[in-house]
């Protein structure tokens, strides 16, 4: 397994611990996987997860409480959205989550 691999696997052991309902930064996804500072190293890491993956990429969004769009995801942005929204979480102005109400404060105890 090289860097970059191993990297990631830290990356989505943290994210599949995200429950149904809530979300978390990918500042904050980076911090809880030992890559401080890395949050575009995040992104990297879910962009490559298949939509229909057991890694809950959906619950991973940037500091201001949006969805990342990128024009190269092929429609997945509008289905992240959906997928949030089905696990009951609001949009406010459009395009914006409550951080204050669906960001997981959960300590997240990972193995070593």
């Amino acid at each position: 397994m090289n860097d970059r691999t191993s990297k990631y696997h830290k990356i989505y052991d943290v994210v599949r611990q995200i429950p149904p309902g809530k979300v978390l930064t990918y500042g904050l996804v980076a911090e809880l996987a030992g890559l401080y500072g890395r949050s575009r190293l995040v992104g990297y890491a879910l962009f490559r997860v298949e939509i229909d993956s057991d890694i809950p990429w959906q619950r991973v969004v940037n500091a201001k409480g949006e969805i990342s769009y990128s024009e190269a995801r092929c429609g997945g942005d509008y289905l992240q959205k959906n997928l949030l929204e089905e696990e009951g979480i609001e949009f406010i102005k459009g395009d914006r989550i409550d951080l204050k109400k669906y960001l997981w404060r959960v300590p997240i105890c990972l193995p070593e």
